[in-house]
């Protein structure tokens, strides 16, 4: 059967977009779904504890968020170009989208931060982003903690007090343009009683793209092509998950893009296992998980890939149901929203 995008659309009332987060972390609502039936409870995120047994295990993604937006000056003119840093090339080359894009053809030189960092774009690619080589002396990711912000999604429109409510409490590694959001609402509290119920914590590292907000634009869902993204599964996580298959306990996602790690190593390799690579995978209605038994996530964008793999793992009357339930009930969307636990 085709699905089409339309099929995922969902009307939601623009006061439902959360602009900041709620303190603390964990008093956000939760949402609990039934996959098999489909009852829905409501509950707060601290209560995610009564819902997790001694012998499941927390797969979590540990990439930190880069402040990857920084202004530029032209060297020729002094105009200014934003800069959003999408993907490490290597050899200090990124893939950037520059705005406005045409002061940034090939061949022109920038300087950011009173000339602590400069680049030159070397090529302009088919997508219209650019390829930019940077130049500096000491620590890049040290100069861009001065001179970066925060890229919030395009829906946030207030400014972020503190840049520390767009990380979890557990990131780590360095390499994100967005927020794997459903981990904003773990705080350290929560995940020490978490781990001395016997839930065990597993981190696995995938640095989300851009690509992650863009709309797909095909009306049959199964021409979309999905954006790629580098991807870590240590082997320490794989043997924590295998161990915990093994003795009858859940393997718990938390996010879109914890799931999709694992689900790529599990398709791609037919078992788990430690791996590293890049994932385009694209999960809507009709896959079958290899690898997931429960799945904590955010309330996603209507017509989104993001919403399309919560029904491909709910269930499409599910999955739309409760999305319907969560605006009558006034939840909060998106990535400083509330969440839901599909299990």
């Amino acid at each position: 059967m085709t699905m089409k995008k339309s099929d995922f659309y969902y009307d939601l009332p623009k006061e439902l977009i959360a602009q900041h987060p709620v303190e603390p972390r964990d008093s956000s609502k939760l949402m609990i779904v039934d996959r098999i039936n489909g009852k829905i409870t409501h509950k707060h995120f601290y209560d995610i504890l009564d819902e997790l047994n001694s012998g499941d295990c927390l797969i979590v993604n540990n990439t930190r968020v880069l402040p990857a937006r920084i202004f530029g000056t032209k060297d020729e003119t002094g105009a200014v170009v934003e800069f959003l840093l999408l993907t490490n090339k290597g050899d200090d080359i990124w893939e950037c989208i520059t705005g406005p894009g045409k002061r940034a053809k090939k061949g022109t030189k920038f300087s950011f931060g009173n000339g602590n960092l400069r680049c030159e774009v070397i090529d302009v690619l088919e997508n219209g982003n650019r390829l930019a080589k940077f130049f500096y002396d000491g620590n890049f990711y040290n100069i861009l903690d001065e001179i970066g912000q925060m890229p919030l999604p395009p829906y946030i429109t207030e400014k972020l007090e503190d840049s520390e409510r767009y990380q979890t409490v557990y990131s780590k590694e360095l390499g994100s343009a967005a927020a794997p959001t459903a981990g904003l609402h773990f705080t350290d509290e929560l995940l020490e009683k978490i781990k001395e119920k016997g839930v065990k914590i597993g981190y696995v590292t995938l640095h989300v793209g851009l690509g992650t907000f863009r709309p797909v634009k095909a009306e049959d869902i199964s021409m979309h092509n999905m954006h790629s993204e580098h991807y870590r599964l240590p082997e320490e996580t794989a043997k924590l998950i295998n161990e915990t298959k093994k003795s009858g306990g859940r393997v718990i996602a938390v996010g879109t893009t914890s799931c999709r790690t694992l689900e790529s190593v599990a398709t791609f390799n037919g078992k788990i296992e430690e791996a590293e690579g890049w994932t385009d995978i694209f999960i809507y209605p009709g896959y079958e998980f290899k690898c997931i038994d429960a799945l904590i996530t955010n309330f996603h964008l209507p017509e989104s890939t993001l919403i399309m793999l919560v029904s491909a793992f709910c269930g499409y009357e599910n999955t739309m149901n409760f999305y319907e339930t969560a605006v009558n009930e006034k939840y909060r969307f998106f990535s400083f929203g509330d969440a839901v636990f599909l299990r």
